[in-house]
């Protein structure tokens, strides 16, 4: 599908649906008043970058279109061709939960996408990693000083002698100790800690290093249950032995992760990650359409596909539920919904908290509008499943994994779930990366892209210039999922060494 633009020298603008009464102006630094656009609308005022131009007359209390769906209603009458500021636009309320259709227009599965491969590094258990790494988990924050001092050691004088071994990664947290591991919700963290442990890019070979005294036992976050491959720092002599003893236990896992080798796999064995940050108006028009595109592509391919972000979802629930496969499925996702509905009431948060001021910048009015951009990176699949915060992913198809819109805990969360790798679009642009899985960072519009163009990965900005189509960028999402995998390909963040912190979600109360 090509997007309906103006000619790339003239001024600019998208509207995305027939129903749109207002549109975005695309041309970098935006436009001036009195610019004239080649359809005879004439701007009243000056139009920022990727802000909204009204494309008729909007009175006072008439409803805001965009996408086709209202993100609100104007405050005060809005002349033709003027810019619509967020102050214009009253925020509505969100779709009421026990009124949703559910699995009411399940799509038809799309044709299967046959012979697709790369090369991964198969595991003793019938999992795939993409990366080979030592994965050293900490089970309290307490011991993370030594660990971190250790891993240099590691890397410094271990990791040369082990060519074949990508990485060593440090799962450090501030949980552990000091928190409520019997209340209920403490089986997010504990349950996304487990998980991690278990990644598929450690091919099984995981550390954890404990303190002897915490509240959450070493031997809960052990892949294979047994202590075999367990360190507990008060057990030892001293620093140094702590230190020895860890870069041994190291080194003995090195050994058999350098053995790793990679072999053709089918790219059904993917788990790949969707998320924005940063993001901008252009991102539900480019980089968004794109990567939906791209994910129907892994998801006829046999792959498993995971979006997340409940508050940049929940706005835009209405149009999901109805494409979950069954009602079992569309009734999961509206209790991930309503969870964190509570989960926002008790602490006292407004909905308007999201967007972002960088986001605002960037022409989103609210989480509506933010919701209805957000949720298109979904693509045009059905629904096949619901995962909650942390859990493993065990299904192929699109799954709804459910997390916060934080980039750095829904990342945490997606690797918890079993993600490879993760593709993540930008419109205001950020450096952000996980040591654990690539990142391929994903630019709304070209000016981002030049900017940084050793930052971003693929430039999904030359759909709004109409140079290229979304189904194009797709397709190279696509390829470049593919040859990232396989280790052909490093993504920017990963080259420049670009690695966040990781960030658990608790929910439960800390002691």
């Amino acid at each position: 599908m090509r997007l309906n633009t103006e000619r790339k020298e003239e001024p600019l603008f998208i509207k995305v649906h027939e129903k749109d009464n207002v549109a975005i102006v695309v041309n970098a630094g935006g436009l001036k008043e009195g610019t004239t656009f080649s359809n005879g609308l004439v701007l009243t005022s000056r139009v920022p970058e990727g802000h909204k131009v009204a494309l008729k007359e909007i009175a006072e209390k008439d409803e805001i279109i965009r996408y086709g769906e209202v993100i609100g209603k104007a405050l005060k009458p809005i002349k033709k061709g003027s810019w619509v500021e967020e102050s214009m636009v009253e925020l509505p309320i969100p779709p009421d939960l026990h009124k949703l259709s559910i699995a009411t227009r399940v799509p038809d599965a799309l044709p299967p996408l046959e012979g697709y491969t790369f090369r991964g590094f198969r595991n003793p258990d019938g999992s795939v990693g993409i990366k080979n790494v030592l994965g050293i988990s900490t089970s309290v924050q307490c011991v993370v000083g030594v660990l971190d001092f250790a891993v240099k050691r590691i890397k410094n004088e271990l990791l040369p002698n082990y060519p074949n071994v990508d990485d060593v990664v440090a799962i450090n947290h501030q949980y552990g100790c000091g928190v409520a591991i019997q209340a209920p919700e403490a089986i997010i963290p504990i349950r996304t800690l487990q998980n991690l442990a278990k990644h598929p890019n450690f091919g099984g070979e995981a550390l954890i290093i404990g303190l002897g005294c915490e509240k959450l036992s070493p031997l809960m976050l052990a892949p294979d249950g047994k202590d075999r491959d367990i360190l507990s720092l008060q057990e030892q002599a001293g620093f140094s032995d702590m230190v020895t003893n860890i870069m041994n236990m190291a080194e003995e896992k090195l050994e058999k992760l350098n053995l790793r080798k990679r072999e053709i796999c089918s790219v059904s064995d993917l788990v790949v990650g969707l998320q924005c940050g940063g993001s901008d108006a252009f991102s539900g028009v480019t980089a968004n359409p794109a990567v939906g595109y791209a994910a129907d592509l892994l998801v006829r391919a046999g792959a498993t596909v995971m979006f997340s972000e409940v508050t940049e979802v929940r706005d835009a629930v209405n149009l999901l539920t109805p494409r979950c496969e069954t009602k079992e499925i569309g009734n999961a996702l509206i209790k991930e919904m309503q969870w964190y509905d509570e989960y926002l009431q008790k602490g006292k948060a407004d909905r308007s908290a999201n967007p972002s001021p960088g986001n605002k910048k960037g022409g989103l009015s609210n989480i509506v509008e933010k919701s209805l951009g957000s949720i298109v990176k979904s693509g045009s699949s059905a629904i096949s499943g619901v995962l909650a915060p942390g859990e493993k992913a065990t299904q192929k198809g699109l799954l709804y994994a459910a997390t916060p819109a934080s980039d750095f805990v829904c990342g945490t969360l997606q690797l918890a779930s079993g993600m490879h790798l993760q593709v993540f679009t930008t419109g205001r642009g950020t450096p952000y990366g996980l040591a654990m899985a690539p990142v391929i960072k994903v630019s709304t519009r070209n000016a981002l892209a030049e900017q940084w163009n050793d930052l971003i990965d693929v430039n999904a900005g030359t759909i709004a210039t109409g140079e290229s189509t979304i189904e194009d960028v797709g397709w190279e999402i696509f390829h470049h999922i593919i040859e990232v995998a396989s280790g052909e390909r490093k993504t920017w963040a990963d080259q420049w060494g670009l690695h966040n912190d990781l960030a658990l979600f608790n929910p439960a109360p800390i002691t």
